[in-house]
This record gives structure tokens, C-alpha cells and sequence, in this order.
């Protein structure tokens, strides 16, 4: 029986960051923590010997870890950040303003693996991020939800790449 495995849709910088946290795991994390299991493993009696089941099991998250990044990176959909200099794109932040109440709120549109509400990282496959993408300033878009939806209206896209949280404050 084959399965059909959709990856996570990743931009170059986002595989390029993925890459580099196992080589890290791997070339520097993963000699450390063999290292660690074998002092414990020396230091004899293993039936009550916790330094070695706690470096065992650092050892054992770091693998797992490789492997998860690994089968991500295997299976990952590599996107464009491009995008047309007057519409909402990837890595670009947004300040939109919410029709019904006039809130206004300054996001970032991100994979789905950066995404994160608490930052206002907003994911592409989140339905506020698919209502944006696309558009341009002075656009209302409609997000669709369960039972209903809301309307916003872009204000402003900034194609800057700074990453800092000062850009993401709220107004």
C-alpha cells in the first residue's frame, strides 16, 4: 500500500535553517552526548545509575529529533518567497485593519512551521493567511471560518526582511 505524503511547504531559508540545526545535532550535539553515556555507563551499577538513563535519553531526543528534521526535510515542498512588489507575499509583513471592530494589527506571513498567533506569525496555511496572500493595499479580504468569517482590509505590506518583534507591535 503507498502513501501519499504531503510535506511541509518550506522556503529556502527555512530549509536552509532546518539543514543547519542537524548538522549542528549531528556534528557537535551528537559526539557530546555519547560521550556523557559512556562516562555514566563507567561509572557501573546501571540499575540505579540515573547520569546514564539521563544521558541515554539526551541522546535519544537527539536522535529522534534528526530523524523528524530529516523525514521533513525529505518530504518538503520548497516555495518561492517571491512575489510581486505590490502584493502580500511570503516573510512579508502586514498591518491590516479589522472591519468590525477597526482594530488595526501588523502580522507576518510565514510556512506553517514558523507560524506562531502568539508573535503574529501568521502561517499561509492558516485561513487568515490564504485570505491575504496575493493582495494588495487597499484590498478587504474575507476570511473565511467555521460558522461564519471576517473581513480585513490591508493597510500596508513591508517586504523587509528585518525579522525584529518591534516591526509586529500592535497600534
Amino acid at each position: 500500500m503507498a502513501f501519499n505524503v504531503k510535506g511541509e511547504d518550506l522556503t529556502p531559508g527555512d530549509v536552509e535553517k532546518i539543514q543547519a540545526e542537524i548538522d549542528h545535532r549531528k556534528l557537535e550535539l551528537r559526539p557530546k552526548l555519547i560521550e556523557e553515556v559512556k562516562e555514566a555507563r563507567a561509572q557501573g551499577d546501571l540499575s540505579e545509575n540515573f547520569e546514564y538513563y539521563a544521558a541515554k535519553k539526551a541522546k535519544n531526543e537527539n536522535e529522534s529529533r534528526i530523524g523528524y528534521l530529516e523525514r521533513m526535510l525529505k518530504f518538503a515542498n520548497v516555495i518561492s518567497e517571491d512575489s510581486a512588489a505590490d502584493e502580500v507575499g511570503m516573510n512579508n509583513f502586514v498591518t491590516v485593519e479589522f472591519l468590525e471592530d477597526g482594530e488595526k494589527e501588523k502580522i507576518k506571513i510565514v510556512t506553517s512551521i514558523r507560524g506562531d498567533s502568539l508573535k503574529n506569525y501568521i502561517s499561509i496555511e492558516s485561513p487568515f493567511g490564504k485570505a491575504l496572500l496575493g493582495h494588495k493595499v487597499g484590498d478587504v479580504c474575507k476570511v473565511n471560518i467555521p460558522g461564519g468569517g471576517y473581513e480585513v482590509k490591508i493597510l500596508e505590506i513591508d517586504k523587509s526582511s528585518d525579522d525584529s518583534e518591534d516591526k509586529l507591535k500592535s497600534f
